[in-house]
């Protein structure tokens, strides 16, 4: 399983490569590449303008069936708006939300989406 994730200021960034799994991150120059196994999608909190290269790589191929869920992240200080890039996307793919973390995660988020990712990942095989 890969974790597919979406970066402007590399604070996602930072989070994944601290979870030392399989990863690929969606090139706003080219977010046109296809998925033939389960991935996860991390998103950080964007306008939705900035973000629709995530919504071109969904549905690019077949990648949007491969996704089992999306993780979020954010700034708790937003209030309803934390994490709201996510929980769009979730709204508009039929998507669950997997989990929600603030900036680059704490080492307590880190340990929760390996559990995630290990769970999502047994139910695969």
């Amino acid at each position: 399983m890969q974790l597919i994730y979406f970066t402007q200021t590399g604070q996602t960034a930072k989070f994944v490569h601290k979870l030392g799994l399989a990863n690929r991150k969606i090139n706003p120059a080219d977010p046109f590449f296809t998925l033939k196994e389960p991935f996860i999608l991390l998103t950080p909190t964007y306008d939705e303008e900035t973000t629709s290269v995530i919504n071109d790589f969904l549905e690019y191929g077949d990648n949007l069936k491969y996704c089992l869920g999306v993780i979020g992240s954010g700034n708790r200080n937003f209030a309803q708006k934390f994490i709201y890039t996510a929980k769009d996307i979730c709204l508009d793919y039929s998507l669950p939300l997997l989990y929600a973390y603030e900036f680059n995660g704490t080492p307590q988020d880190v340990k929760k989406v390996k559990e995630i990712v290990e769970r999502l990942d047994h139910g695969n095989k």
